[in-house]
């Protein structure tokens, strides 16, 4: 019994524990890559959602509460631009956070290996 609990251990240790701190930087460009993309991807089209900027776009030439004098028209019309423009500045920036977010999962690795290769080699100088 003792045996097969020391076996296991040295097996956890040194199988398990090393195989996945070898194969963590494939993964973290690999699935980790992809599912960060689509998480990225997913957040934006929620985004979208959220201000309705399609629906805005969509609807910028048809009047506001049914009203179809020309002055209710110009209104609408005016009303709709100002709210387009500010919901496009808003999902502007949303994306600009995202592909931020994106390309610090991309470079944190980078950015941690140049630190400690940095920090070891300053130990002998």
């Amino acid at each position: 019994m003792i045996n097969n609990i020391a076996i296991n251990a040295i097996r956890y240790v040194f199988v398990d524990f090393v195989a996945d701190l070898l194969y963590w930087p494939i993964w973290w460009y690999s699935k980790g890559l992809v599912n960060t993309a689509k998480f990225c991807l997913n957040k934006a089209k929620d985004w979208q959602e959220k201000l309705a900027l399609l629906v805005w776009i969509k609807n910028i030439f048809r009047p506001m509460f049914g009203q179809y004098d020309w002055e209710s028209r110009l209104i609408s019309f005016v009303i709709r631009v100002i709210q387009i423009i500010f919901r496009l500045i808003l999902f502007l920036v949303a994306i600009i956070f995202l592909v931020l977010v994106f390309l610090f999962y991309f470079i944190l690795p980078i950015v941690i290996g140049l630190e400690i290769y940095n920090n070891f080699w300053s130990l002998f100088y």
